[in-house]
């Protein structure tokens, strides 16, 4: 029986999941009918850390919290993708893998600090047992309404049917795929907001993240309308900045996380 796969720990969802070739006049050609190479989120991670960041494939290992051969492996793999997709003219899409997004929670938080750690350690403690936590993508009184783009959440603590707390955080810049990273490490169960594209709605799924889009107007009245059942949503939301489709993503508990905590 083979071994169970351990998930890798990646910082957050990529931002961009989908490359594709050009010509030279810009247009597309015969690229449209090769392959699409699929490159998995903890590939994209490990050449992120040891190509952008600069990490050592030791340094690596500790931050994904897997071993030092196991990423010297996916490295290989993720290195021979890219270079497949750029030499041959492939499309490259990121998504998949065994992989879980950090929280905050690992005090190996690579090289420098980790933004979410701070959200973590002042959250954490707060959220007691039977709170549920709605976030939602906020700009003055009002939903944002493009999810990778907003500045501040504002995050409700919900108990026994009642708001019994809520304060403005700001995202610290974050952008798409980090922005899930964050409400992760808010300990939020649920988000509320406008647009949002595809890729920032598998980070959301990835992190066990309810999402509620579609949503406009008055931020508390969208809230108060959300514990009491009457909330109008759109469960096939889209942001208009992503109107292309990336297919179909899947989720880490497709892949067996499920079965060994990624979640």
């Amino acid at each position: 029986m083979p071994r169970p796969i351990k998930c890798r720990k990646v910082c957050h969802f990529p931002d961009i999941l989908e490359f594709r070739p050009s010509n030279e006049n810009g247009g597309r050609g015969e690229e449209d009918e090769k392959e699409v190479i699929l490159l998995t989120v903890d590939e994209y991670e490990t050449i992120r850390l040891i190509d952008k960041e600069g990490y050592s494939q030791e340094q690596c290992a500790g931050f994904m919290q897997i071993a030092r051969t196991t990423v010297q492996r996916i490295y290989e793999i993720a290195r021979k993708k890219v270079a497949d997709a750029i030499i041959d003219g492939h499309p490259l899409r990121i998504e998949g893998g065994d992989f879980r997004i950090c929280d905050g929670k690992s005090s190996k938080c690579g090289l420098g600090g980790c933004y979410k750690q701070e959200f973590y350690q002042k959250y954490a403690t707060e959220k007691g047992e039977g709170i549920m936590r709605v976030a939602v993508t906020y700009e003055n009184g009002q939903i944002f309404q493009h999810f990778g783009h907003t500045a501040e959440f504002k995050v409700y603590d919900v108990e026994d049917g009642k708001v019994i707390h809520s304060e403005v955080v700001d995202t610290n810049g974050s952008g798409h795929g980090a922005l899930a990273g964050v409400l992760n490490a808010l300990k939020a169960d649920v988000l509320i907001c406008g647009g949002i594209g595809g890729g920032a709605q598998m980070a959301l799924s990835a992190a066990g993240i309810k999402l509620y889009g579609g949503v406009s107007g008055d931020a508390d009245a969208a809230v108060e309308a959300f514990v009491s059942g009457t909330l109008d949503y759109n469960p096939d939301v889209k942001c208009s900045h992503h109107d292309h489709e990336h297919g179909e993503g899947h989720t880490c508990g497709e892949h067996g996380c499920g079965s060994h905590s990624c979640h």
